[in-house]
């Protein structure tokens, strides 16, 4: 089985998200996580402009940490900033938040990620009116990340947290309708598991529009805690040519250090 590189989840500002597993002292965390043999740290970031760019940079240098992405989903989970927001305010902060992000991500050589900021259809506004609005959002965003070099990747998520975008199919469409080459999909274990017909298979359909890869186990505990067949899922990625990185999202449980430890140390001994 061909080498990814790894990383994980790690939240540099406070949040009520549950599945990061790593919260609080930022540099203590990237000791940790360096500690534990990540090659990365994927950074998880409500608003950019209440962080120290320069200072970010040289933490994550000092432990030898690339950043492979930004995740802005707290944007919708503190702020409900929002694509798909009824209100064209809402929108309009959406955008402007994730202009920011794409910032911060040239910083870094990043790519960002595209989550729950698309956000859910509100009463009073049809789907087609939610993905209407979802589309235009990403295409204004996408003419800045284009020019910026950056590239985005949209999250399919489960029916139980948003109605727009749940599968390999839907985000597949909607790249096509968007029609910019800088639009992929990050692709997350968890979600699949509920939502994909066979993992495999849906990535095996993905192929070259996969930027990103999260992992967690059917349970959203760490990788080994459940029952996917993470083996099988790392050679469908190797199968078509993914050499991105492979990022840990889940649950801290049984604790946070545990989690994150014993998820790597899974991935990793299945390499032998």
């Amino acid at each position: 089985m061909s080498y990814f590189r790894h990383s994980i989840v790690l939240s540099t500002q406070a949040t009520s998200f549950n599945a990061v597993a790593l919260k609080g002292d930022f540099e203590r965390n990237l000791a940790k996580i360096a500690g534990w043999g990540y090659d990365g740290v994927e950074l998880a970031v409500g608003n950019p402009d209440l962080l120290d760019w320069e200072q970010l940079a040289g933490m994550t240098r000092a432990h030898d940490l690339i950043v492979p992405a930004i995740g802005t989903g707290q944007a919708w989970g503190e702020e409900h900033l929002s694509f798909a927001s009824i209100d064209p305010a809402v929108r309009k902060a959406a955008v402007e938040r994730i202009k920011r992000q794409i910032e911060l991500a040239r910083r870094f050589e990043a790519l960002v990620i595209i989550g729950l900021i698309r956000g859910v259809t509100p009463p009073g506004q049809s789907h087609e009116e939610s993905m209407q609005k979802l589309i235009d959002c990403l295409r204004e965003c996408l003419d800045v990340a284009a020019a910026s070099g950056v590239r985005m990747a949209l999250e399919p998520l489960n029916r139980y947290e948003t109605d727009l975008i749940h599968t390999v199919e839907d985000g597949l469409a909607l790249i096509q309708r968007v029609g910019s080459t800088s639009l992929g999909l990050l692709l997350d274990t968890f979600h699949m598991n509920i939502e994909e017909p066979g993992i495999e298979d849906s990535i095996t359909r993905a192929g070259k529009h996969i930027f990103h890869f999260h992992v967690a186990d059917s349970n959203r505990w760490h990788p080994g805690a459940g029952h996917l067949a993470f083996s099988s899922i790392l050679e469908a990625l190797c199968f078509v040519g993914y050499t991105g990185w492979i990022s840990g999202e889940f649950m801290p449980l049984p604790d946070a250090d545990k989690a994150a430890s014993r998820g790597i140390a899974y991935l990793k001994q299945l390499r032998k």
